[in-house]
């Protein structure tokens, strides 16, 4: 990783009990994906998710306190049960976003014995965005809906 790289980048590991088509299908699948996606008790009132390299991606995230907080992407990679790559970058149709974020990759690695290895990383147009990023609570919002994604991909 080169220094550059570090300055934009923030990353989350964890090892998750479950194998890594049930984590898949926990993003890519609407239904599954509203039931993680927010820190509670945030909530995702609304996904529709066209998984495809080239489709586009639209999550409606809804505050404690009743505020819709709606987010368009793209899918830059989908490599089934491995790995995703989305950006804000774009919106529907490569239509440029007005203000572009982040770039996320969803690495999943088999571990064997029905254990996967979940790596989020977030790359950010700049080392500014990142820290805003980190003081929003990445460490802590990424990590609570981590728990709760693989408390959801056991079960499913």
């Amino acid at each position: 990783m080169t220094e550059q790289t570090q300055r934009h980048e923030l990353s989350l590991t964890r090892i998750i009990d479950a194998p890594r088509e049930k984590i898949f299908r926990c993003w890519t699948e609407a239904e599954l994906l509203k039931q993680w996606f927010a820190p509670l008790p945030w909530t995702t009132c609304a996904a529709a998710l066209d998984v495809r390299a080239g489709g586009s991606s639209s999550i409606t995230m809804r505050s404690p306190e009743g505020e819709d907080y709606p987010n368009s992407g793209i899918y830059l990679e989908v490599v089934p049960n491995e790995r995703l790559v989305f950006t804000d970058a774009f919106t529907s149709a490569w239509v440029p976003s007005a203000k572009p974020f982040m770039v996320g990759t969803i690495q999943l690695d088999d571990l064997g014995g029905g254990k996967t290895r979940y790596t989020a990383t977030v790359l950010h147009w700049s080392a500014e965005d990142r820290d805003a990023h980190e003081k929003m609570g990445f460490h802590a919002g990424w990590g609570q809906c981590a728990d709760q994604l693989a408390a959801l991909a056991i079960k499913i």
